[in-house]
Order: C-alpha cells, then sequence, then structure tokens
C-alpha cells in the first residue's frame, strides 16, 4: 500500500493501456482491433507504441506523486509503465500475456468502483468505446492518444496535455464536460469507406487548448468540390519531375488522383511521381524504401475540426519519414471551408522531438488554386 503525505488531499486515479493500440498505424492496417488484425500488424513489423506515450504520460504526472492513490491495470495494461516510472499504485484486474476489450472493461469497472476521481486510458477509438460501455458517466475519463484512429473528444492532444489536464482537473482548475465517444467500423475503413458512429458521451476534463475536439467530415457540397478540385489543378501544376510525392488522406488529397486519373486511396497513404500512381496505400517500411535518395515531398490535409496534420490516421508518415523528407518539403492543403473551422495547426507524430521541432513553426496552406494562407502548428 503506498505511502501518502499528511495533510495533502489525496485524489484517486485510475490508469490503463491498451499495449497494443496504436500498432497497425505505421503498417498501414489503420487500426489493431482484432485478433487477426493485430497478428497481421506483427507479421508486417509492427512495434508496440503504447508504453511509450504511457510513460510519457506518467512522467509528466509524477508532480502528483505522493498526493495520488493510483489504481493500475495489471501487467502490460499499466502496471509495467507505472513501474518503470517509479510511481507508487495499487494493481487491479487480471492481465494476461494476451489482453482484451474484456479486461480493458474489467479494470475500468473496477475503478469505478472505487469512486476514482478520474480514469485516464491510453488507447483510441476502440478504447473509448470499451471504457464508455465499462463507466458511462459514473466518473470522469481522459483519453491518452495511442490509437491510429482518433475521431472522439476525448482525448487530449498529446500524452503530455493529457498529464496537464488530468493535473489541473485533479487539482480543481477545470470543469467537466460531456465529449462524444465516435468510431469508425475498421473493415470499411481498411476498404476505404468511412462508417463512422456516435456511441454516447462520457465526462471529460474541459480544457479546449488540451483537449481535442471531434473529427467534422468535409460537407460536400457544390462549392467545397469546386474548391477541391482548384487546389488539386495547382498542386498538380506545381509537381516536379522525377520528384516522388507522398500523398496522405483525405478528399482534398483524393482529388489529386482523380485529375491524374489515377485510383489514390481516400483513407491510405499513395506515392506519386511524375504525375503518375506507382504505389497504392503503402506503409512506413515501403515508404522509406521509396524515397532513399530521392527528392520527395508530403502532401497532407488536416484533419476537420481538429487540425493535425501528422499523427492522426496517417501514421504511415513516420517521424523517420517526415525527417528523411525535411520539414520544408511538406505542402498542407486544405479547403477555404475547413480552414476556417480551424484556429491552428497540429502535430502528434508520437516522437517529443520532432514535435518540438513542428510546434511554432509557420506553414503555407493551398487554400485554392494560386491561394495560400499562413498558419502555424500549435
Amino acid at each position: 500500500m503506498p505511502n501518502f503525505n499528511k495533510g495533502v488531499p489525496v485524489k484517486s486515479v485510475g490508469f490503463i493501456v491498451n499495449p497494443i493500440a496504436g500498432m497497425g498505424g505505421a503498417v498501414g492496417l489503420k487500426g489493431t482491433d482484432g485478433r487477426d488484425v493485430l497478428e497481421r500488424a506483427m507479421i508486417l513489423g509492427a512495434k508496440a507504441i503504447a508504453p511509450a506515450r504511457a510513460e510519457s504520460f506518467l512522467s509528466e504526472l509524477k508532480t502528483l506523486d505522493g498526493s495520488m492513490r493510483l489504481f493500475i491495470g495489471a501487467g502490460s495494461m499499466g502496471e509495467d509503465e507505472a513501474r518503470n516510472c517509479d510511481f507508487a499504485c495499487e494493481v487491479i484486474g487480471g492481465g494476461g500475456i494476451e489482453t482484451s476489450a474484456e479486461n480493458t472493461i474489467e479494470i475500468a469497472r473496477k475503478v469505478a468502483d472505487e469512486h476514482a476521481d478520474l480514469l485516464v486510458f491510453c488507447g483510441g477509438d476502440g478504447t473509448a468505446r470499451d471504457i464508455l460501455k465499462a463507466i458511462g458517466t459514473r466518473i470522469p475519463a481522459l483519453g491518452v492518444p495511442t490509437g491510429v484512429k482518433m475521431h472522439s473528444a476525448v482525448f487530449a492532444l498529446e500524452p503530455k496535455a493529457a498529464a496537464r489536464t488530468a493535473i489541473g482537473f485533479l487539482r480543481g482548475r477545470l470543469p467537466l464536460s460531456e465529449a462524444e465517444v465516435m468510431d469508425v467500423d475498421e473493415e470499411a475503413f481498411r476498404e476505404g469507406r468511412v462508417s463512422a458512429q456516435l456511441y454516447g458521451y462520457m465526462l471529460t476534463p474541459h480544457e479546449p487548448r488540451l483537449i481535442q475536439g471531434s473529427k467534422i467530415a468535409s460537407p460536400m457540397t457544390e462549392d467545397e468540390m469546386r474548391n477541391q478540385v482548384a487546389i488539386a489543378i495547382y498542386v498538380i501544376e506545381n509537381m516536379e519531375a522525377d520528384v516522388i510525392y507522398i500523398v496522405g488522406p483525405g478528399t482534398t488529397t483524393r482529388t489529386i488522383g482523380d485529375l491524374l486519373d489515377a485510383k489514390k486511396t481516400l483513407l491510405g497513404v499513395d506515392l506519386f511521381r511524375n504525375k503518375m500512381l506507382v504505389a497504392s496505400d503503402v506503409n512506413e517500411e515501403r515508404i522509406l524504401k521509396d524515397i532513399k535518395g530521392k527528392a520527395t515531398q508530403i502532401i497532407v490535409t488536416p484533419i476537420g475540426g481538429q487540425g493535425f496534420i501528422f499523427g492522426r490516421g496517417n501514421q504511415q508518415i513516420s517521424p523517420e519519414v517526415i525527417r528523411q523528407v525535411g520539414l520544408d518539403n511538406v505542402v498542407v492543403v486544405a479547403t477555404e471551408a475547413k480552414l476556417g473551422g480551424l484556429r491552428c495547426l497540429r502535430v502528434d507524430t508520437g516522437d517529443p522531438s520532432l514535435d518540438e521541432k513542428l510546434r511554432g513553426r509557420r506553414f503555407r496552406v493551398i487554400t485554392d488554386y494560386k491561394t495560400e494562407r499562413v498558419m502555424f502548428i500549435e
């Protein structure tokens, strides 16, 4: 049993890690829901990303150590990371070599039964759904973004932002608000179809500067499509010979493929050269192989309502890829309507040092034919 400082109000926090969350991202599987998908990810060389992001969160939470009672999932579901960060904790729930949604639900319910002040989880939208199923609105919850797709509004911008949010709430400085829990059908997602659904609401600390909003789909109006075509024409006109273009997911970027008479994937990352599609729905390994020693540019569009240009749904464009291409060779495209709903651009590459280099950097965003707008990364 941990020792707590006398006279300091003790807050109780639950912490759960989905150890396989996000493993499908860099290898191009767009998620890891289901045992068969996880096995495919492992065959493709997927690496666990949740432990490092969990430890990044816990290291920032150290300021509360001694005035916090920490309930933790067993083994790889949080205990390992807490021990690595020298946190005193109470282990609850099972935790074998293989973990499941049932483990997450079991631990979350036990945390709620302890009347914890806050439940923090590391995962993606699928994990958020499990937490919602377990606790509803019994206790507040906060997500550390660790998955491939994070459409829900319960996630912080990145692990350290999650820690700052948690500290602010536990110290009584932040109110609660109802946040949407969204998820998409992963199988449809892999086939290029977005089938998103609202599953409910969780109580989440309200800090707009540190918590992401729900993903907002681009409206398929005539003006929006005309704007996308104008952007695509301008991008194509400026494509250079023999340069490889890494084109990220989205309806705006897909229009580039449409005008080149190429079947660019809606939700994947594709490679173009000399205005021709040379590789479709590629993973990090394929990208690194194809761009080695070659002039390359990255074309991405921000997530509607969130502003992320890296780290949400395009993890194939990894920190190593971004570094190899160079920050000066990143092209951002967005329609006027999408950009109008964004105050800034955001990144969450999974590499804190790269994120730090990107934050504060200004990018020219192509918003129409021969029209650009300067946006900065916050």
